[in-house]
């Protein structure tokens, strides 16, 4: 299925992240037209989300299409479908977040799951050596692509 849209925006972003992209999108719709998206867990990250999303796009007047459920929001139908699915697809999530969770206690159980390896404290001589020049806790995590929160943890370690 071909659809043509006046304008496109593509966003990568993890599950927590802002949304700039999403947002800006939402504003750029006037009334009368309809906001397309590919699939219904590319847009909301919950029924609640979803909802939100809907009730600001119907307050300006604007649709909502998803691509791959074939879904248009314009009739009543479509509506119930949007919620019916969208409920379903947090379940899944929540289905999906608890098995991870298991599994995770049960590799720690067994002693296999080590998490994570910290790389910011592997820097911790990096951060030492740039403080001692006058640099900023700021300009010092832009210079080690490290979060100012791990630059601040790390300075809290050695009691700076």
């Amino acid at each position: 299925m071909q659809v043509s849209c006046e304008k496109l925006w593509v966003e990568q972003t993890s599950s927590v992240g802002q949304r700039p992209a999403l947002r800006e999108a939402i504003e750029f719709c006037r009334e009368g037209d309809v906001f397309v998206v590919t699939k219904l867990d590319r847009l909301a990250r919950s029924v609640r989300h979803l909802g939100e999303i809907v009730e600001e796009l119907e307050a300006k007047g604007v649709g909502l299409r998803i691509l791959d459920l074939g879904l248009d929001t314009s009739n009543a139908t479509g509506k119930l479908m949007l919620n019916v699915l969208g409920s379903v697809a947090q379940f899944e999530r929540e289905m999906m977040l608890e098995r991870q969770r298991e599994g995770i206690a049960k590799a720690r159980a067994e002693g296999k799951y080590r998490g994570r390896k910290p790389t910011a404290m592997a820097k911790t001589e990096d951060v030492r050596h740039l403080l001692s020049t006058g640099k900023s806790k700021r300009s010092i995590a832009l210079d080690l692509s490290s979060s100012e929160r791990s630059v601040h943890r790390i300075c809290a370690q050695l009691r700076l």
